[in-house]
């Protein structure tokens, strides 16, 4: 009985060889992300040589870390979830619990755009993370009844490190279908809670670590017939189930600067409390200006000195530090956005990362969409009727550098004579600061007294659009390329 009792803990705490691949690099990309006590107490500095327990801690202890990680998946997620999704609901709309789901989806408080942006920063930290949608049974026999004791689809974010194993089954028409879902819910120093998802029904496990044994067993009908479980990368990998991470080359480049800083800590020490080198019995203090006792007879060639340190090598440390936080953010594509001090970068190349991070910006956007679409067709299964709505995330978040812009057109409206294009750069310039100055008012007042309606006019191969108040300004403006984009009421006249 001992072993069938055994053999059964053995079998639910078993994981398979993808989860069991990856556990390591995912712990090493969590408490990278998370520093703190979590990444001191992971040991990621490189031990000396013949260095004792207590000063290898000292270091640990005075070593600060540098987070990167969590620096730039913070950047990413400002820019995707800057502006709200949009979310056509279709016949979803008219369902009564749906305002509860859209305010409280994790029955913890969190609405779903907070709930999205959760699961997109832990997406960002493994690769991807996990959604599953569950719904209580119990037992109702009408919709009113699971309204009135307020039972609806809800989620529940896991992350790979809780998600232990998965199967996938390729179904008639080619597709793929989660066949088998084994995931930690609950876990303390002595029970773990495991639950496993079929096809046609839903396990829970809980277990004992101190006897090795399982001590209870559920099983209740999947009523849904497949697992809700949704999958959300932050870049898709070659193997399915699987993400890339997007602090995965950011996290060793972390973990170098938070050694070379240990580096110039030690550095520092040593040039200004340099080793003293005495015989066992010369007695020392250990302060400025101590004095040393040696003993009478002392052999002259056994005198007390110190080690000297030069502090060449500490610029040399801080120069590797620098280059390295360069190397994070060209990596990352967030050298402009995270700079603190200017930098010699040209217009092109300011631009060009920008398009850089602008597509990869659109592409987790796309993964988020697609994972909100799916848990919108299990939330409406579980509800009784067919999705029919449609989820837009935003796709593009093209960066300017407004300073650049305004310096270019500054420079350009005082090298120009011509009054209309000058009139076009002022606007730009305008445009470009979020401002409707003056200009805009005298053109009121200019149309208001002539009584010609303002006009928009735009060049057809530059793009750059003006407005003219008077007759004259759109001969003007005609000549110089314009053509009419739109009119007032006067076109009547």
């Amino acid at each position: 009985m001992d072993q069938v009792l055994q053999q059964q803990y053995a079998d639910i705490m078993s994981s398979n060889s993808l989860h069991n691949r990856n556990r390591d690099r995912w712990n090493f990309l969590l408490n990278s992300f998370v520093g703190g006590e979590e990444y001191r107490n992971a040991g990621y500095l490189t031990r000396y040589v013949l260095e004792s327990t207590s000063e290898y801690n000292q270091r640990l202890s005075t070593t600060p870390l540098e987070n990167h990680c969590k620096s730039i998946i913070a950047t990413y997620i400002s820019f995707l979830f800057r502006e709200e999704p949009g979310r056509d609901l279709g016949s979803a709309a008219t369902d009564p619990t749906i305002e509860s789901f859209l305010e409280d989806c994790d029955w913890e408080g969190r609405d779903l755009d907070s709930f999205m942006k959760h699961a997109m920063t832990w997406a960002n930290v493994f690769g991807h993370s996990w959604i599953i949608m569950s719904k209580p049974d119990i037992g109702a026999s009408t919709r009113a009844d699971e309204i009135a004791q307020g039972v609806r689809p809800y989620l529940n974010l896991l992350t790979p490190l809780s998600v232990t194993d998965w199967r996938w089954s390729r179904r008639l028409n080619g597709s793929y279908e989660l066949t088998y879902f084994k995931y930690v819910e609950d876990a303390n120093d002595t029970v773990t809670v495991i639950k496993e998802w079929y096809v046609d029904s839903i396990v829970t496990t809980t277990v004992n670590h101190d006897k090795k044994e399982v001590t209870a067993r559920e099983i209740v009908i999947n009523g849904l017939g497949k697992i809700p479980a949704v999958i959300l990368y932050a870049q898709t990998s070659p193997v399915r189930g699987i993400g890339l991470s997007t602090i995965n080359d950011l996290a060793d480049a972390q973990r170098f600067i938070y050694n070379m800083t240990s580096e110039a800590e030690q550095a520092v020490r040593l040039g200004l409390h340099p080793s003293l080198v005495k015989t066992e019995d010369t007695e020392a203090g250990s302060g400025a200006g101590s004095i040393i006792h040696m003993p009478a007879h002392l052999d002259p060639n056994l005198k007390p000195y110190v080690l000297e340190f030069t502090g060449s090598d500490i610029s040399s440390i801080y120069t590797a530090i620098n280059h390295t936080a360069d190397s994070i953010d060209k990596m990352a594509n967030t050298g402009s956005i995270r700079a603190t001090e200017a930098r010699e970068m040209s217009g092109v190349s300011r631009e060009v990362e920008f398009q850089l991070l602008n597509a990869r910006l659109s592409e987790m956007a796309d993964n988020i969409e697609l994972a909100e679409e799916q848990l919108w067709q299990f939330y409406c299964e579980y509800q009784g009727y067919i999705w029919d709505g449609e989820i837009d995330y935003p796709d593009s978040f093209s960066v300017r550098d407004t300073g650049n812009d305004v310096k270019q057109y500054i420079d350009s409206l005082n090298a120009v004579q011509d009054p209309v294009k000058k009139q076009t750069l002022e606007w730009a310039i305008m445009t470009a600061l979020d401002l409707e100055g003056p200009e805009h008012e005298q053109l009121e007042d200019l149309a208001m007294t002539t009584g010609y309606d303002i006009h928009s006019m735009m060049n057809p191969t530059t793009g750059a659009t003006i407005e003219v108040a008077t007759e004259q300004q759109h001969i003007d403006a005609i000549a110089a390329g314009y053509t009419l984009e739109a009119r007032g009421e006067s076109d009547d006249k």
